[in-house]
């Protein structure tokens, strides 16, 4: 399945506000991602991934429209060298390589975009499939946080994922 990353643009409303509003999606998120997603929520998510250029929240594109997103977030002060990446398919896309793909490619967007030395992500113990597309990617386990993270009323793991330049 091909697909592309663009900056997210505003006629994504529609597909990111479909896509969003999934339980699925959410469970493995911060709570800074709404469930339910409304159409509130994703303009204001379109006025945010916006802001920053470089862009650092991609829009994962098929034929079809946007069915997902994928960012990369440099760090400050003693973290400067580092950036996290965060990233979401819709579920319908599940299971067909895109996200492995997809961080494959923000990966070099993200080394060859600024001065950072590592990229890192903190998928829930819970989130297996997560974990498996970073170790894919050449990520590695850091760390493990147990019963750091309360989501949906629910103690989890924390775990760190990283890859160098």
């Amino acid at each position: 399945m091909e697909f592309k990353l663009r900056p997210w643009e505003s006629g994504d409303l529609g597909n990111l506000v479909r896509y969003a509003n999934n339980f699925n999606i959410a469970k493995n998120l911060t709570d800074k991602f709404p469930h339910p997603y409304t159409l509130d929520d994703g303009k204001a998510f379109l006025a945010m991934a916006s802001e920053f250029d470089p862009p650092r929240i991609l829009a994962i594109v098929m034929e079809e429209g946007a069915i997902g997103s994928i960012g990369v977030f440099p760090q400050t002060d003693v973290h400067r060298y580092n950036a996290e990446m965060g990233y979401w398919l819709a579920e319908p896309y599940w299971g067909r390589g895109i996200i492995t793909r997809a961080i494959a490619r923000m990966v070099d967007y993200g080394f060859k975009t600024w001065e950072i030395n590592r990229i890192f992500a903190r998928p829930y113990g819970t989130n297996l499939a997560s974990q498996r597309v970073l170790e894919k990617n050449g990520f590695k386990r850091e760390a493990l946080f147990e019963k750091a993270l309360v989501k949906n009323g629910i103690l989890l793991d924390e775990l760190i994922y990283a890859i160098r330049r």
